[in-house]
C-alpha cells in the first residue's frame, strides 16, 4: 500500500505519495489535478520493483502555494523536483509527467541530465521553443481568447472556477464538450471556460463519484490560483529557456498520448508530435492510445502502466 508524507524540498513543502523500494521514479501531475491521479500507476510500478514518489506540485492540493505567481516558472518547479530527489538521499531518478508535469518532465530532463536518466511525456510534447513569447505569438495570430490567455488576469478564472468547485471538477475533468475539441479551448465574449462544457450526461466508466470527490475537496480547500500561476509564466518559461534555444534531451524518453486528446490533435500539437525526434533523438517508443483523450493515465491504466513500467525498466539498465 502506498503511504504519504510531508517532504520539505526547495524552501517549500511537498506533498508525497510513496511506494516501494527500488531505482527512484516520480510522477509530475497536471492542472487541474493532484499525486492522486497516478493512483493507478503508483502501486503497479511499485511492485515492478521501483520507489515510485507522486509529489503534490507547487501551487496543488496538500503542496506549499507561494503567494507571487512569479514563484512557479519552470525554474521553481523543476527546482522542486530536483530537490525532492535529493531530500530522497537518491542521486538519479526516471521523470514522468503529465499534463503540465510533462514541461517539468521534459525540462527536468534537459537542464539536469545528471539526475534524470529517464524521461516520460504523458499528452504535452517536448518543448519546441518558438521564435517568440508563446501569447505574443498568439496575438500575432490575432487570437484573443485562447484559454491561455483567460487565465492570465489574476482574479478572473479563479471567480469563475471557485463559484461552485464540484461544478468546475465535473466540467474540466469529465464534461462533455459542448464544441469540438479544440474550440473548447477558447473563451467567447462575455463567458467563462466552464460554458464550454456540459455535465449533462454521467461519470465515464474511468472516473467514479468517489475518486471526483478527492479532486472536489482538495480544490474546495486550497482554491484554484496556485495551478492558475503555472499559466502565468508562460511567456517568462519562454524567457528563461533562452539558453536551451534548439537543445535536445538525448536520455532515452517515451511519448504517449491519447488519440482524442485535443492537445495533440490541434494544428500546433500534431505538428509537435510529428516532430518529436528533432527533440527526443533517443526516443524509445511513441504510443497513441486509440480512442483515449487527455487524462491518459486515469482513461488506460493498463496500457499506461505497461508501456511506463517497459520503458522505465529499460531506462534503468541503461544507466
Amino acid at each position: 500500500m502506498s503511504s504519504s508524507r510531508m517532504v520539505a524540498a526547495n524552501g517549500i513543502e511537498l506533498f508525497l505519495r510513496e511506494q516501494g523500494e527500488g531505482p527512484l521514479v516520480v510522477l509530475c501531475h497536471g492542472w487541474p489535478e493532484l499525486s492522486y491521479s497516478w493512483r493507478h500507476q503508483i502501486g503497479a510500478i511499485a511492485d515492478a520493483g521501483f520507489h515510485v514518489v507522486a509529489p503534490d506540485m507547487r501551487g496543488f492540493g496538500r503542496s506549499s502555494a507561494p503567494a507571487e505567481a512569479a514563484a512557479y516558472s519552470i525554474f521553481d518547479t523543476v527546482g522542486d523536483i530536483v530537490a525532492l530527489v535529493a531530500a530522497l538521499g537518491e542521486t538519479q531518478a526516471v521523470i514522468v509527467g503529465h499534463d503540465w508535469g510533462a514541461p517539468v518532465a521534459w525540462h527536468a530532463a534537459l537542464f539536469r541530465p545528471d539526475i534524470f536518466t529517464g524521461v516520460a511525456g504523458l499528452s504535452v510534447p517536448p518543448p519546441f521553443r518558438g521564435r517568440g513569447r508563446p501569447l505574443d505569438m498568439l496575438r500575432e495570430a490575432g487570437i484573443t481568447n485562447f484559454y491561455w490567455q483567460y487565465f492570465q488576469t489574476q482574479g478572473v478564472a479563479e471567480a469563475e472556477f471557485e463559484r461552485d468547485v464540484a461544478l468546475t471538477v465535473r466540467s474540466v475533468l469529465a464534461g462533455r464538450r459542448r464544441a469540438d475539441p479544440a474550440a473548447a479551448m477558447f473563451v467567447q465574449d462575455g463567458k467563462g471556460l466552464l460554458d464550454n462544457f456540459s455535465i449533462d450526461q454521467p461519470l465515464p466508466g474511468w472516473l467514479g463519484e468517489d475518486e471526483l470527490a478527492v479532486f472536489v475537496e482538495a480544490y474546495k480547500a486550497t482554491g484554484f490560483r496556485g495551478g492558475l500561476n503555472w499559466y502565468r509564466n508562460i511567456d517568462r518559461n519562454w524567457e528563461l529557456t533562452a539558453p536551451w534555444q534548439d537543445a535536445q534531451i538525448r536520455q532515452p524518453s517515451l511519448f504517449i498520448a491519447g488519440s482524442r486528446d485535443p492537445v495533440i490533435t490541434g494544428l500546433i500539437g500534431a505538428k509537435r508530435v510529428n516532430e518529436l525526434e528533432r527533440v527526443l533523438p533517443n526516443l524509445k517508443r511513441k504510443l497513441i492510445i486509440d480512442g483515449a483523450g487527455h487524462w491518459i493515465q486515469q482513461e488506460r491504466p493498463d496500457e499506461v502502466n505497461a508501456a511506463l513500467i517497459s520503458f522505465i525498466r529499460d531506462a534503468v539498465a541503461a544507466r
